[in-house]
């Protein structure tokens, strides 16, 4: 059953990081405008984070190996669609359905898993499986894509990369229905479809402007719907304090420590999302590197993550909050790295230099990917576990529900954002250098937000209860 649960895992993971690669020859194959780029991922993210919010929830209600069934099959039957679309259009409509199926099926596996491995040690020793899988699919998944465009096996190209997916959903699916646990749900599980109807409205007048706005000429349209998202929001605020079944808990929303991690995830990912873009069109369309040299120079990111990883659990325990700063500075200069790579043209072009660049500019590259991936390592894991810290038993739910929400949408947002700044740019080391800049910039904010998390990952017990709901949190 654990097998089956990463499995799906796999499949969204894969399925989110593919694209950064392979965006430049799938715009090539079937056409469209420069936004495709942008769709070809936010495509992706932005309907996983807004379904993220009710998915769980759907899950309790009508069974979670039913939703996690109809989540891998849907999955699956949109990576076919995928892999035959004919215009980009389509293919950005099979993201979505993806999306939206993957934020069906991945809630269900993780409760699934709490509900059968009994026991803290038994239920740690099979989510720490997650860790390393993840990150040989954060490794491999960008590489892999790139192989498949370059072997071209059969003609098929780019369109490998979703085909994948039918082997490990055909495992998934029976998997499931041989090793998962039936269960009918709970009826009296309510859900809040107006609150969703919300969180989807909201989110989608925040990124379609960003993405659609330059090559529209930025009408009136692009300047009213953010305004509209705000609106949104705002409703949604009000709605989580008087709706008989909020997608968020109320109390969480009046917790500082809660609010700022929110905070913290949003600015984060939404500069890691929009990085990860800008430096692979900046080395595709810039600097003419093949999809598989592409795949190649970005890996060193995935495996600073994948080491520091497992450090950051440690070191957690003994610095706290102080963990979080050190990665963004960690961060910070490997950002830097990058921009000031490009900006030096040391990199120099695959036309130039045989195919790879210069092997200087390419060590200078790769190490500096490496620190930064180092320092996202040292956030992930410890700022996750510091946002849910504050969230009683009953809450956990919700609160990580909404935490992982924020970041697909956020990631969102990262990929309209840059991805418009890096398509306006004079040129593309300028318009990189510029992205860097507002990456660096958003890894100062969130130093700044940090400070509101709690400085330990466990305060002391006093022997005594907690007088206010403030000093509990």
């Amino acid at each position: 059953m654990l097998a089956v649960v990463l499995a799906g895992a796999v499949m969204d993971l894969l399925d989110s990081t593919v694209m950064s690669v392979a965006g430049p020859s799938v715009r090539s194959g079937l056409g469209g405008t420069q936004a495709t780029l942008q769709w070809l991922t936010a495509g992706y993210t932005l309907p996983f984070g807004v379904f993220l919010v009710i998915g769980g929830r759907l899950g309790d209600r009508w069974g979670r190996r039913r939703l996690f069934l109809i989540g891998a099959a849907g999955f699956t039957l949109a990576s076919v669609a995928c892999a035959a679309a004919g215009s980009p259009e389509m293919l950005v409509a099979g993201r979505v359905a993806q999306g939206g199926l993957g934020a069906l099926m991945i809630p269900q596996g993780f409760g699934v898993l709490t509900a059968v491995f009994a026991g803290a040690q038994e239920r740690g020793r099979a989510f720490s499986l997650f860790g390393p899988v993840n990150a040989l699919a954060g490794i491999g998944g960008p590489i892999l894509a790139g192989a498949l465009i370059a072997g071209d096996l059969a003609g098929l190209g780019w369109r490998l990369i979703f085909l994948i997916n039918v082997p490990l959903g055909a495992f998934a699916i029976l998997g499931a229905l041989a090793w998962m646990p039936g269960d009918r749900g709970d009826r009296t599980v309510r859900l809040d479809p107006i609150g969703a109807v919300l969180v989807a409205a909201g989110s989608a007048a925040l990124v379609l402007p960003l993405i659609q706005g330059r090559e529209a000429g930025w009408p009136w349209w692009t300047f009213a719907l953010p305004a509209a998202a705000v609106a949104a929001f705002t409703v949604l605020g009000r709605r989580q304090r008087t709706s008989p079944s909020p997608i968020l808990a109320p109390a969480l929303l009046r917790r500082r420590p809660f609010v700022a991690g929110l905070s913290v995830a949003a600015v984060l990912f939404a500069g890691v999302g929009g990085l990860m873009l800008v430096l692979s069109l900046f080395l595709q369309l810039g600097l003419r590197y093949s999809p598989l040299h592409t795949g190649l120079a970005l890996a060193p990111i995935a495996i600073g993550i994948a080491v520091s990883s497992l450090l950051a659990p440690v070191l957690h325990t003994r610095l706290g909050r102080t963990l979080l700063h050190i990665g963004l500075g960690i961060e910070l200069l490997g950002v830097l790295g990058l921009g000031a790579t490009a900006a030096t043209g040391a990199l120099g072009t695959a036309a130039a230099t045989g195919g790879l660049g210069g092997v200087a500019g390419i060590v200078a590259f790769g190490v500096a990917g490496l620190v930064s991936g180092f320092g996202l390592g040292l956030l992930f894991g410890p700022l996750i576990q510091s946002t849910l810290g504050v969230a009683a038993p009953d809450e956990v739910g919700s609160a990580s529900g909404t935490l992982n929400a924020v970041q697909q949408i956020a990631t969102a947002l990262g990929v309209a954002v840059l991805g418009t700044v890096f398509l306006a740019g004079d040129s593309p080391a300028d318009a990189l250098l510029t992205g860097t800049l507002i990456v660096a910039a958003s890894c100062a904010l969130c130093a700044a937000l940090v400070r509101a998390l709690p400085a330990t990952e466990r305060e002391p017990t006093t022997g005594r209860k907690p007088s206010t709901e403030r000093e509990s949190a």
